[in-house]
């Protein structure tokens, strides 16, 4: 399977291309950024990934570090309560219980800003969870990568990290519970919308590695989905353009009971057949997510905070 990856390469520069399954790298021929990727329609960028798909590799993963999969003026959003389970487990948590009733079978959907793309961290590249909340959990969720037309071109694993315990004291507390450093996390590689086809029986297992076995074990599947994916970015590109596009996390159908929260040196990993995995160690605490800032000038930075 072909994904779309961003790469820097031995010299620290900053580039595109796909990544196969044998691990080879081919660059798009002009640099171009994600971002200006998701400049162009479905059919051009597909037109585009299969031309380059058939030349030589110019590099193999392992002498290219992945990166996260945004950059420019690319934003991440997330829906919610688009599950039954997450609509249950947001009354369970909250002391504004109808809030998440009538969110549910509304017309309008709960979206919500999640990152700006040099917050995001991919694959084995810790998450964080507030060291002011005493409930924190993952919630893994199928992303969509959108062009600038509101077309699906991609997809992506994501893990949208919470603060169960802020959210459910005040609703009005949801950008504090969602948006923090180490709150987002996406598979490295894009996994183009025309090798998916139908995404709406995609399997998604979530397990949480504590001191070498499981601690919390689901599985959910996208055919629990309480709306389309379509209607969700309807919803997202009805009030404002998005000139480099936009990542669009679809929401939960995994949340653990109450008794359950995440702990420093947990790992969290997320596995959506056709799409990929995603594995992320938990720390605690904005400190651990500090060297984000430095990696704008060296990428390279990040693999001094990877495991595995």
């Amino acid at each position: 399977m072909t994904r779309i990856v961003r790469f820097a390469d031995t010299t620290g520069a900053v580039r595109t291309g796909l990544a196969d399954d044998a691990g080879a790298i081919r660059a798009f021929p002009g640099a171009p950024r994600l971002a200006d990727l998701l400049h162009r329609t479905a059919d051009e960028l597909r037109a585009l990934t299969e031309e380059t798909a058939a030349r030589a590799p110019d590099a193999a993963g392992s002498d290219v570090l992945l990166l996260p999969p945004a950059d420019g003026l690319t934003e991440v959003w997330a829906a919610g309560v688009t599950y039954e389970r997450s609509r249950e487990a947001r009354i369970a948590e909250s002391t504004e219980q109808s809030v998440y009733e009538r969110i549910y079978d509304a017309e309008r959907p709960e979206l919500f800003f999640k990152s700006v793309p040099w917050r995001v961290v991919t694959d084995g590249e810790p998450i964080a969870v507030r060291d002011d909340s005493p409930l924190n959990v993952p919630e893994p969720e199928l992303a969509l990568v959108l062009n600038r037309h509101a077309e699906t071109v991609g997809y992506l694993v994501a893990d949208d990290v919470s603060s169960r315990s802020i959210e459910g004291e005040n609703p009005l507390y949801l950008p504090q519970a969602k948006i923090y450093a180490g709150s987002t996390a996406l598979s490295a590689g894009i996994v183009p919308a025309w090798e998916i086809g139908d995404p709406s029986t995609l399997k998604i297992t979530m397990t949480v590695h504590r001191d070498g076995a499981p601690a919390y074990e689901a599985t959910t599947s996208t055919a629990a989905f309480h709306r389309t994916p379509q209607d969700l970015v309807r919803h997202l590109f009805h009030g404002q353009p998005f000139p480099d596009g936009a990542v669009l996390s679809t929401g939960t159908g995994i949340v653990p009971e109450l008794d359950f929260t995440l702990a420093d040196g947990d790992v969290v990993e997320i596995v959506i057949d056709g799409v990929g995995r995603l594995a992320n160690p938990v720390r605690t605490g904005r400190a651990a997510l500090d060297w984000l800032s430095e990696s704008l000038d060296d990428p390279w930075v990040r693999r001094a905070h990877r495991s595995g």
